[in-house]
């Protein structure tokens, strides 16, 4: 039923479409192929759900074939739109002609070059999307921020942190890529690297053949990781709880085994002579309908208010509903788990924007509330749409530097 409600909704956007390629191609055999295209891309789609996948989710041929379809329909989309616009222009001109004129012309035929205008703005979305797919997903960026904070230990001035987020291995299909981000991450010479949750899509065993790579990870202060809500398991079908909870004892080990600190809703201090800094990990927490499985209380228990506290917890939304108001005064919250939707526009320091955000508030950089900062990592890998637009794969880099007397 779901298939045929969606092929009649292809069907009737495609009927509108058409109108638009009819206009520009007149030769049988370019509309032939164009719908030719069409019924493949989609056939494909639809026969790709029908097929196993190793992970049980969006990847390798399913997700490129969702891709080539978002693309399509991007196309389309668009040329749609423009249509639209044309056509309400054409009703009030036919009916003002019917009104106020003696005219009994028909509405007016469609011209040609609001068709190929519609064309053209159609093809932006429909190659950057194809272009995102198979350069995007791997175009690795390096942002770096530097925060300042009145209560920061004075042994931690230029203290620097390496933060990734939301690997998803399990959707990898280039292993030179993944090294060279893995470099990338080592060339910053932080003095930890925290790594805030979604290591996998859904099961332990994507992480196989990444093990060693991840294994290169490098800090002075060590390597940190929490879970993300893909982490758990909840979005495959496992055929017993033993084997979901068997599972998700692989994946903790799989963290050990990279050399990783792993905290569950506990915490680590990090010293420099006598000054420390505490940082925490819960797992995962996320309004929505996600898993609540994160426990701050539990985490920070022992904690004052005056010690410098650094937060992984990899739902943004956690931040928003409890963290930044509480009385605990986290100074500095990471986060990941939007990718910025993988899609998106950025002009760094003018402008920002991705679907995304009118689901979270917080989506992609640094945002303050009362002096207590989160950063939401972009994301290292992607997930379903095999690609990225505009948002891409981020390394981020965090100095922390300690206000003067005279600026508090």
């Amino acid at each position: 039923m779901r298939w045929i409600l969606t092929i009649v909704i292809l069907l009737a956007l495609e009927v509108y479409a058409f109108q638009a390629f009819k206009t520009l191609f007149r030769f049988w055999w370019s509309l032939s192929a164009y719908v030719g295209i069409t019924l493949i891309v989609v056939g494909l789609m639809i026969y790709s759900f029908y097929q196993p996948t190793p992970n049980g989710s969006l990847t390798g041929f399913r997700a490129y074939m969702i891709g080539f379809f978002l693309s399509l329909m991007a196309l389309k989309l668009s040329i749609i739109v423009m249509m639209f616009g044309e056509d309400i222009v054409r009703f009030f001109i036919f009916l003002y002609r019917k009104l106020f004129t003696s005219s009994v012309d028909n509405l007016p035929s469609r011209r040609k070059f609001i068709s190929t205008i519609a064309l053209g703005l159609g093809a932006i979305p429909f190659l950057s999307l194809l272009y995102g797919m198979f350069k995007g997903k791997y175009n690795f960026k390096v942002l770096a921020y530097e925060l300042e904070f009145d209560n920061l230990p004075e042994a931690f001035d230029g203290y620097q942190i390496t933060q990734i987020s939301d690997i998803h291995s399990g959707s990898f299909d280039n292993q030179e890529k993944i090294e060279y981000a893995v470099n990338l991450v080592n060339e910053q010479n932080s003095d930890v690297i925290l790594f805030t949750g979604d290591l996998v899509n859904n099961l332990a065993d994507e992480m196989k053949p990444w093990t060693p790579v991840f294994s290169e990870f490098k800090a002075k202060d060590g390597v940190y990781s929490i879970l993300g809500n893909h982490d758990y398991g909840d979005y495959y079908d496992f055929k017993t709880k033993k084997d979901k909870q068997e599972n998700f004892e692989r994946l903790v080990k799989v963290h050990s085994d990279m050399g990783w600190d792993l905290l569950r809703n506990e915490r680590r201090e990090i010293t420099k002579g006598e000054s420390k800094l505490h940082l925490i990990g819960v797992e995962n927490w996320g309004k929505g309908g996600f898993k609540k499985a994160g426990d701050f209380k539990k985490a920070a228990e022992g904690i004052d208010a005056n010690d410098f506290k650094i937060l992984m917890s990899h739902d943004p939304s956690h931040w928003d509903e409890e963290i930044k108001h509480h009385e605990k005064d986290v100074q500095l919250t990471l986060s990941g788990h939007t990718h910025g939707m993988q899609f998106g526009i950025e002009i760094p320091g003018w402008f920002k924007w991705s679907p995304v955000q009118y689901r979270y508030e917080q989506w992609a950089g640094i945002y303050e509330n009362a002096k207590r900062y989160i950063n939401v990592n972009r994301g290292f890998g992607y997930l379903a749409y095999p690609g990225r637009v505009g948002i891409w794969p981020e390394v981020t880099v965090l100095k922390l530097k300690r206000k003067s007397p005279s600026e508090v």
